[in-house]
């Protein structure tokens, strides 16, 4: 009788479709971290594969660098507070809480994966598409290759790199992704999309890298920024739009954003710690003009591509736009990202200005599409990564070498030189293959871990829990406890597509 009556619940609660899919999330889950302990365990335990490197072989430690190194990890690293903030502002006030526990959680996933076996994947020696060796750091020399900065000092500017590339993946996925969701996608972006494929062009044997004309990615509009963005892409469209989100083409727009003040702002510290993105990729403070150079190119691309998108947009609905005037200049910082240390100012003048209208076709694209993103993720760092990118081939004028421990090497084999510089289509073409490789790559990879994902019916959160504010059904808590918040319905807006109203 009691297995009988036992066998009975357990087929009635199995035909229901919202049980099958917490167990198997519950058991993949499970199941998944189980593995990954074990395979930890395993490589920890286990003895180097390198022999630690005699003390003589390794380049002496620069002081000097890796203070640099250093201050440039942790303006990188403070990023991820103009990310929460902007993410935020530019969302309802009922997901707030969600994004800052989502940007917290994904840092710290980032840390476990990337030490146990992301740099070993992305930074050492294997084959062209990945490294073999260094999980746990183990076995590695101590310092990084002939940079002069200890290996340790190397990873947490690495780190933040890899923190920054996961953040950008949630933002096209505000507002209706479970919380669950998020952990197991991140731990996919982290652990293994950015550091495998990032390996490619900034791998020690990357093999973009060692094409006829090499592919060129300074500080990351492709590794850190394209990747980042196809991988929201992927999001955005596996989850599908918000309830409620009635796009321009339907005759609606983009939903209002709860506190664009505060996005503003933390545009404002992105824009901040990006003074150590890009001249902290140096990893040199003895390259002094190098430094400056990519200082302000960094200043002076993210100030044509603001400008450009604030008038863009008031040509079009007669309105200084303040969201699209910060989108606007995060796309300038996203696409000089590459080429800064190889261009001049007037180069850079002119990449920010063409990524300011990049970022504002790109969300018309979404908009017709019907794509839901709602921090425009993809628009800045997607489409304005690609801009970047190319626009090394189009701008680097070959005088300016490579960066070294000890400042910039200008022998004829570091030279990079564009197009318009009398350099030929070569680079363009280089940057074009190592673009589009590692794009396509990064949305095939992405679709099938969303994917995957969604099969667990953990990555879209119900009907119910996106109605009720993922703040309270996934948190229990609100973002401002004193007031009276209701649902927002969508808000057409003349220009329809404009990251203001989002």
């Amino acid at each position: 009788m009691c297995i009988s009556s036992l066998w009975k619940r357990i087929t009635t609660n199995l035909s229901d479709a919202d049980v099958r899919a917490n167990m198997l999330a519950l058991i993949g889950g499970k199941a998944i971290g189980l593995i990954l302990l074990v395979t930890a365990m395993r490589i920890y335990l286990a003895p180097p594969v390198l022999a630690q490197a005699p003390a003589g072989a390794t380049p002496a430690i620069n002081a000097i660098n890796t203070a640099w190194t250093l201050i440039a990890a942790f303006l990188v690293f403070a990023m991820q507070v103009g990310f929460v903030m902007l993410e935020a502002g530019f969302a309802r006030s009922r997901e707030s809480v969600n994004i800052l526990v989502e940007g917290i959680v994904d840092t710290c996933i980032c840390g476990v994966t990337f030490w146990a076996w992301g740099f070993a994947f992305m930074f050492e020696d294997g084959n062209g598409f990945i490294g073999k060796h260094g999980f746990f750091l183990k076995g590695l020399a101590d310092t990084y290759g002939t940079t002069g900065v200890p290996l340790l000092a190397f990873w947490v500017f690495q780190f933040a790199f890899a923190d920054t590339c996961s953040t950008v993946t949630s933002g096209a996925m505000v507002g209706r992704c479970g919380f669950i969701g998020d952990i197991l996608y991140s731990i996919g972006v982290t652990g293994f999309i950015y550091p495998i494929i990032g390996h490619w062009a900034w791998g020690p044997d990357g093999w973009t890298t060692t094409l006829a004309t090499p592919f060129h990615d300074f500080a990351g509009s492709t590794v850190v920024h394209s990747i980042g963005g196809a991988i929201s892409l992927a999001g955005a469209v596996v989850l599908g739009p918000r309830l409620g989100r009635v796009f321009r083409r339907d005759g609606g727009g983009p939903m209002l954003p709860h506190n664009i003040i505060m996005g503003a702002i933390g545009g404002l510290i992105l824009w901040f710690g990006w003074y150590g993105f890009n001249p902290g990729s140096t990893l040199s403070a003895l390259d002094a003009q190098g430094i400056g150079r990519v200082s302000f190119n960094t200043t002076m691309a993210a100030c044509s591509a603001g400008l450009a998108a604030l008038f863009y947009v008031y040509a079009r609905v007669g309105k200084w736009d303040l969201g699209i005037t910060t989108n606007g200049f995060l796309a300038g910082l996203v696409a000089i990202t590459c080429p800064c240390y190889w261009v001049s100012p007037t180069g850079a003048f002119f990449i920010g200005i063409v990524a300011g209208f990049v970022v504002i076709w790109a969300i018309d694209c979404l908009e017709y599409l019907r794509i839901d993103d709602p921090i425009g993720a993809v628009p800045v760092h997607l489409a304005a990564g690609i801009w970047g990118t190319l626009s090394l081939g189009l701008f680097a004028t070959g005088a300016y070498g490579a960066p070294t421990a000890t400042g910039a090497d200008t022998s004829a084999g570091m030279i990079v030189k564009g197009l318009f510089y009398g350099g030929g289509t070569s680079q363009l073409v280089a940057q074009a293959i190592g673009s589009f490789s590692i794009c396509a790559a990064t949305l095939v990879v992405a679709f099938v871990l969303m994917y995957a994902v969604n099969m667990t019916g953990t990555l879209r959160i119900s009907k119910e829990g996106e109605l009720e504010g993922l703040d309270s059904h996934e948190h229990g808590m609100l973002a401002y406890p004193e007031y009276v918040i209701h649902g927002y319905e969508p808000v057409p807006t003349s220009m329809g597509g404009g990251h203001a109203r989002l």
